[in-house]
């Protein structure tokens, strides 16, 4: 992927070595791993919160704001930027979220957020959370793809959250959950969420080059390598990697062919109209 020429937006909130973040209790990275097959990305902020109250405070970090030096950093922040300049053109009035970068553990709008949670979103405080530890994880324990597309595709993942706390359609998934007759429905409501945010992310991908005149652009095998880490972090591939049964009732993110698909949907059309995916629920 081509990115090392694009825009910096410097809209990072770098918490990396700032203190404050370490994780209370042993078994808390364990405890989470062994639920990461419905918590890979975007934890509920109902989530969040209820680990701050089991395990740690919610104190306040406060980190370098800019754009990092160092190259993962500046990664983030150049893909941050052309997502930004992406929805831009396609939301009026589209405002964009930060993005936190932190090591193990920090304050957030949603409670104490913790890495072994994966990336995440808060729309009480509208920023992406990042501990880029977690590409490593990603890529050893879950079989994702190594390639800068790769991550760049979960970074786009969580500002597609962000798109649907901007239009309402977040807001619109909780209320109908509330109302749903049990968690099998409302499970579906979350799962047509996720590969929402998914297809937006395709929509990105399928835009990076011309609002960047070709600075960030995807190149030969870097679609393929984005549809093999959705693969690794379908529902059914995390609980067949876990020993367990499948379950499809208790899904909360889509199958691996589901996130393939959408992610595809959304590349292909360049258009966030075609991600629809509560029609097809």
């Amino acid at each position: 992927m081509r990115w090392q020429g694009g825009r910096r937006g410097g809209n990072i909130d770098d918490r990396r070595g700032v203190g404050g973040g370490a994780m209370a209790g042993g078994g808390i990275g364990v405890m989470i791993l062994a639920a990461i097959g419905y918590f890979v990305f975007d934890i509920d902020p109902q989530l969040t919160t209820q680990v701050a109250s089991q395990f740690g405070g919610t104190g306040t970090s406060e980190g370098r704001r800019g754009s990092p030096t160092d190259q993962a950093g500046a990664f983030v922040d150049v893909i941050g930027a052309n997502i930004d300049d992406v929805w831009k053109s396609r939301i009026q009035g589209y405002r964009p979220p930060t993005v936190t970068l932190y090591e193990k553990g920090t304050s957030t709008g949603c409670g104490f957020g913790q890495a072994a949670m994966g990336p995440f979103y808060c729309p009480a405080d509208r920023n992406v959370y990042l501990d880029l530890s977690f590409w490593a994880q990603l890529e050893t324990e879950l079989g994702a793809s190594s390639a800068d597309f790769a991550r760049a595709y979960v970074i786009a993942h969580e500002y597609g959250h962000h798109i649907q706390t901007l239009t309402g359609v977040s807001q619109q998934v909780r209320s109908a959950q509330q109302r749903a007759s049990g968690q099998a429905e409302a499970n579906r409501y979350s799962v047509a969420l996720e590969l929402q945010a998914d297809c937006y992310a395709g929509v990105w991908a399928s835009n990076a080059a011309s609002v960047s005149n070709g600075e960030v652009a995807l190149e030969a095998g870097d679609l393929e390598a984005g549809m093999q880490t959705a693969s690794a972090i379908g529902d059914d591939t995390l609980q067949r990697r876990q020993g367990g049964q499948v379950q499809p009732e208790s899904f909360t993110h889509g199958t691996s062919a589901q996130r393939v698909e959408w992610l595809r949907r959304g590349y292909e059309s360049g258009d966030p109209a075609a991600c629809n995916t509560f029609q097809a629920m």
